[in-house]
């Protein structure tokens, strides 16, 4: 999986007072837990442009005062205005303990479906998944070559060797759907055959009207001549 370097420094106090004046400085306060003893530090807000503004997922190798700790991003918080980092929580990872993270979701190929004019629909970008930090993917490729219209690919659909995914078996990754456009064109084309079987119908109705009007007009005139007689 591929990993990011984060440049960090131990922070000297916690608190609101010193995590506000780290802002002022560009400086995002961190803690990283997961192994016992929680650690505190802060980093460039300039970081996370390759771990939180990116569809992909990343180890990061968090070096704070020349030691090095491997870790995945667990929770990051924004400011409700200014939309700004304002903090950040890292779990340690351990590399004989597996450890779940959000995986990338690729679809690879072209559909069936959408070569005969339905519509590709992606539910999910990510999928939670579990496994040793040594398995981990750095993305999780999906076939779309034999969906047809009105076919889906769900996560019980995904085997991936030495992972487990935490997401309902159910759930839906990508479907195929029929694109309005041809639902239309075929109501509307049905309703025009609808119409021509109604005219001939109409068209039958008085055939059989003039022809009972003609045999009536018949037997009045038969009746006529067998008076006369």
């Amino acid at each position: 999986m591929k990993t990011v370097e984060v440049k960090a420094s131990l922070r000297e106090a916690v608190g609101k007072s010193n995590s506000k004046n780290l802002r002022k400085q560009e400086q995002i306060p961190c803690v990283l837990y997961g192994n016992g003893k929680n650690v505190h530090f802060h980093t460039h807000e300039n970081s996370f442009k390759e771990i939180v503004y990116t569809p992909n997922a990343y180890l990061v190798n968090i070096d704070v005062d020349s030691k090095t700790y491997q870790a995945v991003l667990r929770d990051i918080q924004f400011h409700p205005v200014s939309d700004k980092i304002i903090h950040a929580d890292f779990f340690q990872v351990d590399e004989k303990v597996p450890v779940w993270i959000k995986m990338p979701v690729i679809l690879e190929g072209s559909a069936i479906g959408v070569l005969n004019g339905g519509r590709l629909v992606q539910k999910m970008r990510k999928v939670k998944v579990i496994g040793l930090a040594s398995a981990l993917p750095d993305e999780i490729k999906v076939d779309i070559s034999d969906l047809a219209i009105g076919q889906s690919i769900k996560v019980a659909d995904l085997k991936i060797d030495g992972l487990e995914l935490l997401e309902p078996e159910n759930a839906v990754l990508v479907i195929v759907k029929t694109a309005r456009a041809v639902v239309v064109e075929e109501v509307e084309g049905e309703e025009g055959e609808e119409g021509v079987e109604g005219e001939e119908g109409a068209e039958g109705e008085e055939g059989a009207k003039g022809e009972a009007a003609a045999s009536e007009k018949s037997g009045d005139a038969a009746h006529a001549k067998e008076a006369a007689k």
